[in-house]
């Protein structure tokens, strides 16, 4: 059974950084294309980055582009997002996501919390 595990999110001070990751276990990783999304309470979940399955290509929503940067380790099954200048409306449960044409796995979260 595929396993995606987050780890990483914590309480952080406005202007502070978390390092997320997401360790994939029974998937062939780097068939996928990996995604980070996010949902806050009462909204809707939001894709906030996406990393092409060699790692050349990403994009971001608008909100995080130059604070957020996702990679990914092809060879220990790991995928990364460093939040960097982390505001209070960045809160919310982060969710990695290994997606392809035919099939879509995700992981059960991490919470990040922004808060003085």
């Amino acid at each position: 059974q595929v396993q995606l595990v987050e780890s990483g999110g914590g309480l952080v001070q406005p202007g502070g950084s978390l390092r997320l990751s997401c360790t994939a276990s029974r998937l062939h990783f780097s068939w996928y294309a990996m995604r980070w999304y996010r949902q806050a309470p009462g909204k809707e979940r939001e894709l906030v980055a996406e990393i092409s399955t060699s790692g050349g290509r990403t994009t971001y929503v608008d909100s995080v582009q130059g604070r957020f940067t996702i990679s990914r380790d092809n060879a220990k099954n790991i995928l990364y997002l460093e939040v960097n200048s982390l505001k209070p409306e960045d809160t919310a449960v982060y969710y990695c996501n290994a997606h392809s044409w035919a099939s879509d796995y995700w992981g059960q979260g991490t919470q990040v919390t922004v808060s003085s």
